[in-house]
């Protein structure tokens, strides 16, 4: 726990279904003398309007009980720190449904297997020289990305977008954060910046503190930040998420002799299930109606089920040698609840492990072309296959499955209620 001096309030958060933090700012005494703090129950049951999507009855109170592991400092907040909280009902039972208990009770089958989960996120976002308030008014159309250019791994072409992410970078490691590597990328105004891996829950607080923490940072600074997952026609932001398991003692699982790419069985297995349940928990990594633009051919991002050695066309990929062998999943994009997304993968790879699934032979050519079975279309599909899942019924438990395909299906009314400016440009004079 960090020590409170110089913090004058500090917000206690609770991710929601979209993987924000939603929560209160408490004075910092009222904060050391109170275990736990109210809020209503919607938070965990609304849509990105805040708009209820699964049934309340009364409205009441949950209650939010800080982890005070993830208490830090906000560098870009003076005198403001954050806590993370677990979401409990009066009674002091968890709430199932709220995105970080989802991934909780995936660790805790893990951990019976005596199984730790190690993972690290790869985020992408669009930065543009633009304010919110700026994108708001002109209807997000003919906003000014950062840079001009594809500036993939480019050195001299990023300084459109200093000095923000310098900023961006410095300030996540004064918050905890370990910077590894940072880069411009494809789409104009795109950067990419990873944080060293840690334990998978660690790893998504940290992820969803860096989502909050680059909005704020590009506000402060007159510019406006988005991690949706396909902004335009241009290439999308994705969330490439490595994964890897070891023993409680700390031992490296997933590597094994020269023979089978180097992998253990357990590993064979292991993403044996990922490719088993990659179209049934699709919902799980694309959310939302935009995450499938993504997902589209041409688009240089998965769209068939396939697994491959360093294989950037396969939605699973395989990388690294010995102890740091692990999958790189490459379906979630920008837009993608790290919680529930890594949970799915947990429990994709543990019914590989319980079944002891055999794994077909690596796509070693383009995937694309490769005539494997494809990925969910759409997010209707998606949500389809998951209610249909008998494999998520028995991984997350029907109230789980039930509440995320609610959400859903609440999204896709929503879209279907909305007139696009692509039906304009199509139809206003021509039709």
């Amino acid at each position: 726990m960090i020590p409170l001096d110089g913090i004058d309030e500090v917000i206690v958060g609770l991710p929601d279904l979209q993987g924000r933090i939603q929560g209160s700012r408490i004075g910092v005494e009222h904060f050391r003398r109170e275990p736990v703090f109210p809020v209503c129950e919607y938070l965990v049951a609304v849509d990105v309007d805040m708009v209820p999507v699964t049934p309340q009855d009364r409205f009441g109170d949950l209650l939010l009980v800080p982890d005070l592991g993830t208490l830090r400092a906000l560098p870009w907040d003076s005198g403001t720190a954050l806590v993370l909280a677990d979401a409990r009902w009066p009674d002091g039972r968890p709430v199932a449904v709220a995105p970080r208990q989802v991934l909780r009770d995936q660790l805790a089958r893990l951990a019976e297997r005596d199984l730790v989960a190690l993972a690290g996120t790869e985020l992408e976002f669009l930065l543009f020289r633009d304010t919110f308030a700026e994108a708001y008014d002109r209807d997000y159309r003919g906003l000014r990305p950062a840079t001009r250019h594809n500036v993939d791994y480019s050195v001299a072409g990023v300084s459109g977008l200093e000095p923000v992410v310098r900023r961006i970078r410095r300030e996540m490691v004064r918050a905890g954060l370990r910077l590894e590597s940072a880069r411009g990328e494809c789409h104009p105004g795109q950067y990419e910046i990873v944080f060293r891996y840690d334990d998978a829950l660690s790893t998504c607080d940290n992820h969803v503190l860096y989502k909050t923490g680059v909005r704020q940072i590009a506000a402060q600074e007159g510019m406006a930040a988005t991690f949706m997952a396909k902004f335009d026609e241009g290439e999308g932001n994705s969330c490439h998420v490595h994964l890897s398991l070891r023993s409680g003692s700390g031992e490296a699982v997933f590597a094994g002799g020269p023979a089978s790419a180097g992998m253990s069985p357990l590993m064979r297995h292991f993403v044996a299930g990922q490719l088993a349940c990659l179209r049934e928990f699709s919902l799980l990594y694309a959310p939302n109606v935009n995450s499938y633009k993504r997902l589209a051919p041409g688009a240089f991002a998965p769209t068939v089920v396939a697994w491959g050695r360093d294989n950037r066309t396969c939605p699973i990929r395989v990388v690294g040698e010995g102890p740091s062998l692990r999958v790189e999943h490459r379906v979630p994009g920008g837009d993608a609840n790290p919680y529930t997304a890594v949970a799915a993968m947990i429990a994709a790879g543990r019914y590989g492990i319980e079944h002891e699934l055999p794994l077909e032979d690596a796509c070693d050519g383009n995937a694309f072309s490769s005539g494997r079975p494809r990925l969910p279309t759409s997010l209707g599909e998606a949500v389809a296959l998951w209610e249909s899942s008998a494999v998520a019924e028995k991984a997350f438990g029907g109230e789980v499955v039930a509440h995320y395909a609610a959400a859903a299906r609440a999204e896709l009314e929503s879209y279907g209620r909305t007139v696009t400016d692509w039906e304009r440009r199509r139809g206003f004079e021509r039709l």
